[in-house]
Formats: C-alpha cells, sequence, structure tokens
C-alpha cells in the first residue's frame, strides 16, 4: 500500500525533500500558479497554514506552468512573489508538471488515489488541493474552485 511517505519531491531551493518525515503530519498538497484567477487562494491557504501548523498541519505548493503558462517565474521569483503579495510562509516546492509523461509521480499517485469529476484522474487547473491524512494517504481531493476556508472543517476532522 502506498502512501506520501514513498516519494521524495524538490524544494524549492534545489534540495531533495523526503516525504517520509512528513507521516504524522496532515498536509494539503496544492498545484499552485502566481498569474491565475485562483491566485488569490494564496490568502487562504497561508490563513489554514498559521492557524493549524501548529496542531500538526502543512500545505505543500507545487508551484506548475501547464494551465494557460500561469507560473512562467523561476523558483525564486515564484517564492518572492508568494512572499511580497501573500505573506506565504508555507513550503514552496520547485516547479513540476502535474500531467502527461513528465508529471510528478506523487501527483500520478495522488491522482489515481482520489478522481476527479466524472472519474478523471488529470488536473484541469491551478489550485487543486489534495488532501492528506496523517498516515500518509490521501482523504479527499478539492477542485480549484473550492476555496481553502471550505477545507478548515476537514482539516480539523484529521487533527
Amino acid at each position: 500500500m502506498t502512501t506520501i511517505a514513498e516519494f521524495t519531491v524538490t524544494t524549492n531551493r534545489g534540495e531533495p525533500l523526503d516525504l517520509s518525515g512528513k507521516l504524522g503530519t496532515v498536509l494539503l498538497v496544492v498545484n499552485t500558479a502566481s498569474k491565475c484567477g485562483f491566485t488569490p487562494q494564496y490568502d487562504g491557504l497561508e490563513k489554514l497554514y498559521q492557524q493549524y501548523k501548529d496542531q500538526g498541519f502543512e500545505v505543500l505548493g507545487f508551484p506548475c506552468n501547464q494551465f494557460g503558462a500561469q507560473e512562467p517565474g523561476n523558483a525564486d521569483e515564484i517564492a518572492e512573489f508568494c512572499k511580497v503579495n501573500f505573506g506565504v510562509t508555507f513550503p514552496l516546492m520547485a516547479k513540476i508538471d502535474v500531467n502527461g509523461p513528465g508529471a510528478s509521480p506523487l501527483y500520478d499517485w495522488m491522482k489515481s488515489e482520489k478522481k476527479g469529476l466524472m472519474g478523471s484522474t488529470s488536473i484541469k487547473w491551478n489550485f487543486t488541493k489534495f488532501l492528506i491524512g496523517r498516515d500518509g494517504r490521501v482523504v479527499k481531493r478539492y477542485g480549484p474552485t473550492d476555496s481553502p476556508a471550505t477545507i478548515a472543517k476537514d482539516i480539523e476532522a484529521l487533527l
């Protein structure tokens, strides 16, 4: 049985991050973009992070440029944009693909665990969110239109 512990991702500083160290933490994994209509969700994601981080919750942001080329910057530009405009302090990862042959193995796994509308496995747009329980398993998938505030009750149930 696969869990998030099976994966290693790359931080926005280019360092490997072994996700086995996240077992025991409730995670919200989000594909993000700085030039998207949903970009203001960074604010809500940061609020969730601040509200629950001391209880064992973390947001992991994965910038992605696959949807309308809405994440064109490099790692430093993305991090600066998020900090200056939304006060983001939660961890940002290296830019990834979430669909197609170059998709992140983490995303391929999460998509297979919790399918989207009508059983679709592909990510349809920026700010699709996956909630991961303390056991490292995918609990729920949220679409781009699901605001971070509406996810709070599900996070609380896992803490």
